[in-house]
């Protein structure tokens, strides 16, 4: 659903650029904005993710295990993207100040998240990367014991136990 909200974004933007653009002053200075190339690139990314969660859905329905491994090729690489993001907090705290000088001067609540604590602003930033990571670890799980449900049922191989009164076999 969220890729659906971002492809009709950018499909808007791509039909409209005026709408969506941003002059130079607008963004601080510094960035740059989405020119229609990367908007080419965010679509084409933003229709691979839907087709990659439509397979994932159509595996799970029809109980197709193979149809579930992109989508869970997928979750790994995210999992391991936030990870990576939650490790740089960790070794280079001082990257968020930066981050945070760097933003525009009307992004909101910019002067409220710059006068906390450093120490204090890293820890809330690893608190909530690391419940989003607990969170992304769960949908992982669940997505490979779908798998294997799938893959354990679809098994030809049916172990049959044969119980008897005799005592003597």
């Amino acid at each position: 659903i969220i890729n659906s909200v971002v492809l009709l974004i950018l499909l808007s933007a791509l039909t409209d650029p005026d709408q969506y653009h941003l002059t130079s002053a607008e963004l601080g200075g510094e960035f740059e904005f989405m020119d229609d190339a990367n908007m080419c690139i965010a679509t084409a990314i933003s229709l691979l993710m839907i087709l990659i969660c439509a397979m994932a859905t159509y595996g799970a329905y029809k109980q197709h295990a193979a149809w579930i491994i992109p989508f869970f090729c997928y979750q790994i690489f995210d999992f391991a993207l936030n990870t990576l993001v939650a490790i740089s907090v960790l070794i280079y705290p001082s990257t968020i100040q930066d981050y945070l000088r760097q933003l525009p001067t009307n992004f909101p609540y910019k002067e409220e998240v710059m006068s906390v604590n450093p120490t204090c602003l890293v820890v809330i930033i690893l608190l909530f990367l690391s419940i989003i990571l607990a969170f992304k670890g769960y949908l992982i799980s669940c997505v490979w014991n779908c798998y294997r449900y799938i893959n354990g049922r679809n098994n030809s191989d049916v172990l049959v136990y044969i119980t008897t009164n005799d005592t003597a076999v």
